[in-house]
């Protein structure tokens, strides 16, 4: 499936630029919305759409999101996990971050697992499952050809991130981060947001952790993981375990009781 499409760098559609739609959203709903309705990337929007008409053959029947795809979980969390983008097949074609793909299917059992999910699968964004305490969102709200976004695209897209942290500020104590994309891109994100960054730049790897601070007096714990892609958990680069402890070190730091054993 290769898609005929603009340029990356092509000029926006009028009224879809992230960095003028994005710092009015007062509300994290608000903000969902605005994502929802973003064209701002040409190359972008014309995979997803085109893939939401072919579709996989074993989702022939549904029709699928074909949208960016917004952030899931409450508006009060302390844990926001920093993905890369919607999966073609996955968020693009059930509207919400890491459900319906493998890596969702790794992701939420872990989740499930240490106390932040209500059930250890997503197939729908019906389904029922509800997140506590955490929250999913990507530096990139689309999903791009091959899993790359282009540069010019995370960049086009970063105002969201910038947003939704801006608006989690009061609750949220702790990010962990999947995959060097995303760290790369929070820390980029975070810098430009006047957090204190410290030099040389913090290496992304399993297990890093990083105390970040504000000049207004906050303070965010960063912690890196091995992102839930299939090449990771299908080689045992990233195992259940591993997995688990990084989000009961994330419960901790967030001043979260201890993932029940029940």
């Amino acid at each position: 499936m290769r898609p005929v499409a603009p340029a990356a760098d092509a000029t926006p559609a009028a009224g879809h630029v992230p960095a003028l739609t994005a710092p009015g959203a007062r509300t994290i709903a608000a903000l969902d919305l605005v994502i929802a309705q973003c064209r701002a990337c040409p190359r972008l929007v014309a995979w997803r759409e085109q893939v939401a008409r072919e579709r996989k053959l074993a989702f022939r029947a549904e029709t699928y999101w074909g949208r960016a795809v917004p952030g899931f979980g409450p508006a009060d969390a302390t844990v926001l996990i920093v993905g890369l983008a919607p999966a073609a097949h996955g968020a693009n074609r059930t509207g919400r971050m890491f459900t319906g793909d493998r890596s969702g299917d790794v992701l939420f059992a872990a989740l499930h697992r240490t106390g932040f999910a209500s059930q250890p699968a997503s197939t729908s964004a019906g389904d029922g499952l509800r997140l506590r305490d955490i929250r999913i969102t990507a530096p990139v709200h689309c999903a791009p050809p091959d899993n790359t976004p282009t540069p010019q695209e995370r960049a086009r897209c970063g105002p969201f991130l910038t947003r939704e942290l801006e608006l989690l500020a009061p609750t949220v104590r702790v990010a962990v981060v999947l995959g060097g994309f995303g760290w790369q891109a929070l820390l980029r994100t975070l810098q430009d947001a006047g957090w204190v960054i410290p030099r040389p730049r913090p290496a992304f790897g399993h297990g890093a952790a990083v105390h970040l601070t504000h000049p207004d007096g906050r303070s965010l714990q960063v912690l890196g993981s091995y992102h839930v892609s299939q090449q990771n958990t299908f080689t045992g680069r990233l195992t259940p375990e591993m997995l688990d402890l990084v989000l009961v070190q994330a419960r901790h730091l967030a001043g979260l009781a201890p993932p029940s054993s029940g």
